[in-house]
């Protein structure tokens, strides 16, 4: 076997991983994948003659490249992040592929990602790395620019915001009779049937996506969030049940057309958080898993 064929088969081995990383960082699974493959057109041009630990170097160099891409992003208006739901990961309920249970290897909740979202570049990196795959902050520190020291500090603030995300009831079971309840609720117009369900201070958040920048909002309060709930229910809408990372959620389409993603993160048998994408493009290709036969 040639070198070329050598690195290629490592690669591929640490593809996984890799992907993982990039989508911790990025919240999107388009970008996680462009950041895979300028990974690996940048391995296949590099000296490896001095390379001692391959999963090391390529964790380095996809980090990089992902730090690059959150900073090349530009700065956002502080209402379009706010409204901004990450890249889900979706499958049809119980079917969970190996490469979907590779990214979501930790539970890696929307609610998380959407969490994630609002740090800045440097600490998200800091927080993903040290806290989730467990490098070393002195290797972390060269990729941020500062020292062991300071990139420690940046994973630190990140965890202290990382703490307010809630993570779901474990019991699949349990998540989907609350989310079952919440569109019986919905299409009946019960809204005390809906405030029941909803914990107090639950929060809405609506992502329309660049085209509909004036639909994005988020709504705050079981009340407020309860009658956009029961406004927005539609009869003719299909619901389609489906595992959004890892958690009950659902694909909506309308007249046979993708419509809108619905992520439930429900704790203690009430809904805390509902994320929802309004986009029809990228609903159509996240959720494909679930609906790319209709």
């Amino acid at each position: 076997m040639d070198e070329n064929n050598w690195l290629a088969d490592r690669f591929e081995e640490h593809r996984s991983l890799l992907r993982s990383v990039a989508y911790r960082m990025l919240g999107s699974l388009t970008e996680a994948d462009d950041a895979v493959q300028d990974t690996w057109v940048r391995v296949s041009r590099a000296e490896m003659s001095k390379v001692e630990n391959l999963g090391g170097w390529l964790t380095t160099i996809i980090s990089r490249i992902c730090l690059n891409m959150l900073r090349s992003r530009g700065v956002r208006r502080e209402d379009s992040l706010e409204t901004r739901v990450p890249d889900p990961v979706i499958s049809p309920v119980g079917e969970l592929g190996p490469e979907d249970e590779a990214v979501l290897a930790d539970s890696v909740g929307l609610a998380l990602l959407v969490v994630l979202d609002a740090l800045a570049p440097a600490e998200r990196l800091a927080f993903v790395l040290h806290d989730m795959f467990d490098l070393p902050f002195e290797e972390i520190a060269p990729m941020v620019g500062r020292s062991p020291t300071a990139a420690r500090q940046l994973a630190s603030r990140a965890r202290r915001r990382v703490r307010g995300a809630e993570i779901p009831e474990p019991d699949l079971a349990r998540q989907r009779a609350v989310v079952d309840a919440f569109f019986l609720a919905a299409r009946g117009g019960d809204l005390d049937a809906l405030v029941a369900l909803l914990h107090p201070d639950v929060v809405l958040r609506v992502d329309s996506g660049p085209g509909r920048p004036a639909a994005s909002m988020v709504v705050r309060g079981a009340e407020a969030v309860a009658r956009q709930a029961r406004l927005g229910a539609n009869p003719a809408a299909l619901l389609h049940p489906a595992l959004i990372n890892g958690a009950a959620g659902v694909v909506i389409t309308l007249d046979g057309r993708p419509h809108v993603v619905m992520a439930f993160t429900v704790v203690n048998d009430q809904v805390v958080e509902l994320d929802l994408i309004a986009d029809p493009g990228r609903v159509g290709r996240v959720a494909s898993a679930v609906i790319g036969g209709e």
